[in-house]
This record gives structure tokens, C-alpha cells and sequence, in this order.
């Protein structure tokens, strides 16, 4: 047992590096005059599961959320995306999921087509396109280690910790999400988060000044949760 889970740990250290240099990757340029900016307001669809994939995007501003909608009617969110990250990029010609505007948004609409014919010209494009793909193939895989490995608890803690990066305030975590999202990308019912996190604030590990902004405490103690 304490193999599999030292395995484990080494497997989302690792992932985690992955991101990390995935993440510092700047190569803006070779696609910047291929897009467009549109600008999408809070809780506008951005595409449909079963559309024709025509178009990925780039953000600018904002958060956005990738998710698929169930047959019995749950949600279950892929990701959020935030500035600099690409989303929308799909091998198929039909889209497997959704996306959404979290809060208001301005985006880069880049044309699949037009992208791919550039390509074909310029291996810079190329390369970026790879290491969009790469990055976003990495993020999936620590998500679903996040899904099938952990309890409430270390999801909870896991996720303060991934957004605490976003998040410009020393110490205090802006959430663009409901909790309800949170508890989709979570794979956790919404009374399961919000009694986890009251039960982080009794343990004096966070602060909750209301739901949507949290003040780390005892950063120790969530990464020990979280590992």
C-alpha cells in the first residue's frame, strides 16, 4: 500500500512539473494575428456539445469552464480556464463537450481551419498547437488522478491550492465559480464542499469572508491535506 501511494504522489509530482513548464511556454506570437477577439458575457454557452468543431479559443480575460452534461442530467466540468490558456482545440470534426463564460470574458476565436492551413507554412504555429495539446492532455490526466484517487477533503484542498496560483492577493483566493461548479469539477455534491470547507475554517486552516473569496491560513496544513 504505501508503495501504490508513493507512486501515486510521484505520479502527480510529476504531472504537476509537467504543467508547470507546459504553463511557461510563450509562444503567443506565431498565431497572434490568426484570431479575433469576441467578447462573451457571464454564463453564455461559447460552444455546444455535438457542434461542428470550427473554431478554438484563446483567454484573454476571465474564467471559462469546459464540461459535459450527463444523460440523468448532471454536470461534470472538465476544466476551468483562465488567461493564456487555450481551450476548444479537438482532434474530431464534433464537439465532445461544452463551454461556458464563468464570469464576463474576452476571448481569441481562432479559425480550426485557417489554423491548420497555417500550420502547414509556419512549424512555429505547429509547435505551439503541440504544446497546447500536450499541456492540455497533462492537465486532464492530474484531473483524473483528482477524481478517482482522493477523498473530499484532499479534492477540496487540492483545489484552494491550484487557484491560490491564480489568484493575485497574497493569502486570499478571488473565486470566480459558484460552489456548485467547484462541487462538478469535483466529482462531489455541493453540500459535500460546502461542509468541507466549513470544517477547513474550524480547523483554522482558511477564513471564509463570504462564498466566493477565501483566506489561506495554514497553507502547511492544506498542502499535507492535499498530498
Amino acid at each position: 500500500m504505501a508503495l501504490q501511494q508513493a507512486s501515486a504522489m510521484n505520479s502527480d509530482t510529476a504531472l504537476s512539473g509537467r504543467l508547470a513548464w507546459m504553463g511557461r511556454i510563450d509562444a503567443s506570437e506565431p498565431l497572434r494575428a490568426a484570431g479575433s477577439v469576441v467578447h462573451v458575457r457571464e454564463g453564455e454557452e461559447i460552444f455546444a456539445e455535438g457542434e461542428t468543431t470550427e473554431a478554438f479559443y484563446k483567454v484573454v480575460s476571465g474564467v471559462v469552464r469546459v464540461c459535459k452534461f450527463l444523460s440523468d442530467g448532471r454536470r461534470q466540468i472538465e476544466a476551468f480556464h483562465v488567461a493564456g490558456e487555450i481551450f476548444g482545440f479537438e482532434l474530431g470534426n464534433d464537439r465532445l463537450m461544452s463551454a461556458e463564460a464563468v464570469s464576463d470574458c474576452s476571448l481569441v476565436s481562432y479559425r480550426k481551419r485557417g489554423v491548420e492551413m497555417l500550420a502547414q507554412k509556419d512549424h512555429a504555429v505547429g509547435n505551439q498547437l503541440f504544446h497546447h495539446a500536450m499541456w492540455n492532455l497533462a492537465r486532464a490526466q492530474t484531473h483524473a488522478l483528482l477524481l478517482g484517487r482522493r477523498g473530499a477533503a484532499e479534492k477540496v484542498a487540492t483545489f484552494l491550492l491550484d487557484w491560490a496560483r491564480h489568484s493575485t492577493g497574497k493569502g486570499v483566493i478571488h473565486l470566480a465559480m459558484t460552489r456548485q461548479d467547484i462541487a462538478d469539477y469535483l466529482g462531489l455534491t455541493i453540500e459535500t464542499v460546502s461542509r468541507t470547507l466549513s470544517q477547513f475554517e474550524r480547523d483554522g486552516l482558511i477564513a471564509l469572508a463570504n462564498t466566493r473569496e477565501v483566506r489561506l491560513r495554514n497553507m502547511e496544513g492544506l498542502e499535507t491535506l492535499a498530498a
